[in-house]
């Protein structure tokens, strides 16, 4: 006779280990069928395509979903040092099929899917992109005359990828005033808002590893007052809700008003606070699926938690973490701001000081009143630290204040988490070393060893793998596919610069790249461009220091190139440019409505024919980028010198075969390092140019009056030539670039021009134009997001990143093996 199974011994039953897998193309049909069934209720008779992606979605997310629940059981078993990375944006993409790349799945998805009689490309392109930052802030339908910005609600039809946690749901407090105590002080008469928590799986490439991105919505504590609506008042009985959920509504509100700012402050310190209790409750707890907490002391607490604030926006998290730490777990001060400190790095990802955030005091007074009284403390320690090592230097105290006098007096916030970090790190090496010479110089004197440079990478499975197969396997035919988690070794390719098919098979791809493009930019924006001329591609957010102007002008002057010697040979080309406006920038709506009347001028101008055409692309965003950038000829980087922090695009188009026309700027340095300046199209002022100039001053009228091409270009513009039926529309424009233009397009646009006739002469010699590019994607490994990753884990983070592979659900866990 069996001895009955105690209930302990029956709920190992409970178990992912005993559900099968998607091990081949059958059962993947086969969960398609069931999810398409018994989870969207439908038959193939009333199923819609979205259904279908629906369906597959969650086909994938299930075999995604027991490596997810094993990830967090190896975690808690082995209790490492976990790593949080704190940021108001993230830019996601699509999932789908990143999903299936990283998990191994994508050839059988692919063949399941076809064996039903359906189209994965089309299912692929049902999927929304994340609106997880101000790419994705809303749709700029934009084409001249009207420019309408539009609501990305890309949670529309749901998202079959996140799970909402409401059992880990927590208070967010604001306002109130502070009350002494006889134990310290209390934040007491506050406004609560609830964090609900979304998870979404992030996969490893094929390593069983799932982590995780918790995103925050807010939500009221009292969803629906019924005695208000009882009583007839039915805008009452909601607004609590509405005005707690604005809180997650819309990121980035324009904050050219009192309310915006208000609200944007609210968003920041939403993150803050929910995160940092959460990370405070994992830190506290056991083992997997145990709530009671079994740490009370923080003493180890910088050895296990590491918090990474991506830019200024999380700087709140250093006076949140303080308060927790001094009000609720009652440490001492010097002991709370020594954890503190240990815990938190910073990573600055911008010089321009209008970016650098600074918050008004009278804002903080009334929104985070305890906030307000820490960062007064952490300033006072601080600069009496500061005090007693330069004596007498008060020009020196002001330059190094967190608080900022003026009317209104406000907080700067980068120096807040300069002070606060044991880290502080730039994302290039020229970004750095101005980080260090000039944005954070005074501090850098006190503290030079807290600054690193940590040059940003792309992750070569979306911006090649998924977004380029063809080139990716012309690579893997000859040096392998180790290359996919070993950038480097794309270095071999060089061995092959010489190989006539092997260059061959590049400009091919490309050209098929081109062509897809073209189909896409004819089906989605019916405009029609010759797939055989140059695509010259500039897409990265709107923004003066971007010179979006500097290409335009080009265009321009290119046109009138034409017009004037329309019998003349030029080498065709399709200028695309596409990005985004901040909702309150108005300069940068003026040069997207300037883009699009030129591109009116120049594409329907019979003269010019095929050989110019101007393309805005609307809405662009992570999804559009896989498409437009393995098309690319060549990427525009063309910002001032000394402005860009570093840029990934630049690198996510040299990986997929684009060369480069750039300044000396951000990332550019390194890549004509790594693949040779001669392989790359620099022209224009470097740093120290630009540092003189700004010495000796800027003068446009000068440049104006001596180039009679840009003197043209410009009076076009001033005189509503591509605005006839309203002149003055770009008079702003003019007058910017004419009077306080603080990014010199002027003195840069000579020597654009004459680059871009170089870019001309070479795209004219197609062998040599794909020997130049092979160079290029072949210096392009240093570049993976894997070595920034892996630098930012031993140099900031105190982490050795590990190559242990977690065993798939159907295996045994490692510590039971």
């Amino acid at each position: 006779m069996s001895t009955p199974l105690s209930d302990q011994e029956k709920r190992k039953q409970i178990s992912v280990r005993g559900i099968a897998g998607l091990g081949d193309v059958a059962e993947i049909k086969k969960s398609f069928n069931r999810h398409l069934h018994f989870t969207l209720v439908k038959d193939r008779n009333v199923a819609t395509p979205r259904d279908y992606y629906f369906a597959l979605a969650h086909t994938v997310r299930d075999h995604l979903v027991g490596r997810w629940i094993r990830t967090q059981q190896y975690y808690y078993e082995k209790d490492p040092k976990r790593v949080h990375y704190l940021s108001l944006e993230f830019y996601m993409g699509r999932t789908l099929q990143n999903t299936m790349i990283n998990l191994g799945l994508q050839t059988a998805c692919d063949e399941a899917i076809y064996q039903l009689g359906l189209d994965i490309e089309e299912l692929e392109e049902i999927e929304e992109d994340a609106g997880l930052g101000n790419g994705g802030l809303g749709r700029l339908a934009d084409f001249f005359p009207p420019q309408v910005e539009e609501a990305d609600d890309w949670l529309r039809y749901g998202n079959p990828w996140e799970k909402a946690r409401p059992e880990y749901m927590l208070p967010v407090h604001f306002y109130g005033r502070v009350e002494p105590t006889a134990g310290g002080v209390k934040w007491v008469d506050t406004q609560v808002v609830l964090a609900m928590p979304y998870d979404t799986p992030v996969p490893g490439f094929k390593n069983n590893t799932v982590n995780t991105m918790r995103l925050w919505s807010a939500k009221a504590p009292n969803d629906f007052n019924l005695r208000e609506f009882n009583v007839g008042d039915y805008i009452e009985a909601v607004l609590d809700r509405n005005l707690a959920e604005n809180i997650s509504r819309v990121l980035y509100p324009n904050d050219n008003f009192f309310e915006g700012k208000e609200l944007r402050l609210k968003q920041e310190y939403f993150v803050v606070a929910a995160t940092l209790q959460d990370i405070i409750r994992r830190f506290k707890s056991s083992k997997f699926g145990c709530r009671d907490p079994v740490r009370t002391s923080f003493e180890t607490f910088p050895a296990k938690v590491a918090i990474q604030l991506n830019d200024t926006h999380p700087a709140l998290a250093i006076p949140e973490l303080m308060r927790i730490l001094v009000d609720v777990e009652k440490l001492n001060w010097d002991k709370a701001w020594e954890v503190t400190r240990q815990t938190c790095a910073y990573t600055n990802h911008t010089v321009l000081p209008e970016a650098l955030e600074r918050w008004p005091i009278y804002l903080f007074e009334k929104l985070l009143p305890r906030h307000l009284q820490i960062i007064y403390q952490i300033n006072h320690l601080h600069l009496q630290r500061i005090a007693a090592m330069f004596p007498g230097d008060t020009d020196r105290l002001r330059r190094m204040s967190l608080i900022e006098e003026g009317d209104p007096k406000r907080i700067n916030m980068a120096h807040l988490c300069v002070v606060g970090s044991h880290a502080v790190n730039g994302v290039a090496q020229i970004h750095s070393d101005i980080v260090k010479n000039t944005v954070f110089k005074d501090f850098y004197e006190v503290e030079p060893g807290k600054f690193q440079n940590k040059t940003n990478g792309i992750t070569p499975r979306r911006w090649l793998l998924l977004c380029n197969p063809g080139l990716a396997d012309i690579i893997a035919e000859k040096i392998g596919d180790d290359f996919v988690t070993d950038l480097y070794q794309l270095r071999n390719l060089l061995d092959f610069i010489d190989d006539e098919a092997f260059i061959r098979d590049i400009a091919n791809v490309k050209q098929e790249n081109k062509q897809k493009f073209a189909t896409y930019l004819e089906k989605e924006y019916d405009v029609k461009i010759n797939y055989e001329s140059l695509f010259d591609i500039h897409v990265k957010r709107i923004h003066e220091y971007k010179r979006q102007l500097l290409n335009l002008l080009h265009v321009i002057t290119f046109y009138n190139r034409i017009k004037k010697n329309p019998s003349k040979h030029f080498v065709p080309r399709t200028v695309i440019i596409g990005g985004k406006a901040a909702p309150g920038y108005h300069m940068a709506k003026m040069i997207i409505k300037l883009i699009t009347a030129v591109g009116l001028v120049v594409n329907n101008d019979p003269v010019v024919g095929d050989r110019l055409k101007v393309i805005y692309l609307e809405n662009y965003r992570v999804s559009l980028a896989e498409k437009v950038i393995p098309a690319a000829d060549l990427s525009e980087q063309i910002s001032t010198a000394g402005t860009e922090a570093s840029g990934t695009g630049n690198m996510k188009f040299m990986l997929n075969g684009a060369l480069t026309i750039g300044t000396m700027d951000g990332a550019n340095v390194e890549m004509a390092e790594e693949a040779g300046e001669e392989n790359l199209f620099i022209f224009g002022m470097r740093v120290e140019d630009v540092e003189a100039m700004d010495k000796t001053g800027y003068n446009a009228q000068e440049y104006y009056q001596r180039l009679p091409e840009l003197r043209q270009a410009i009076d076009q513009i001033q005189t509503g030539f591509f605005s006839p039926a309203q002149p003055e529309l770009f008079k702003d424009v003019v007058n910017m670039l004419m009077k306080h233009d603080r990014f010199k397009v002027f003195a840069d646009y000579e020597a654009y021009m004459t680059c871009q006739g170089k870019v001309s002469e070479l795209y004219m010699n197609p062998k040599e134009w794909t020997r130049v590019v092979i160079r290029n994607i072949a210096g392009s490994g240093k570049f993976s997001s894997d070595r920034t990753i892996s630098e930012y884990a031993r140099e900031i983070w105190g982490v050795e990143p590990s190559d242990v592979k977690i065993p798939p659900p159907n295996e045994p866990s490692i510590s039971s093996s």
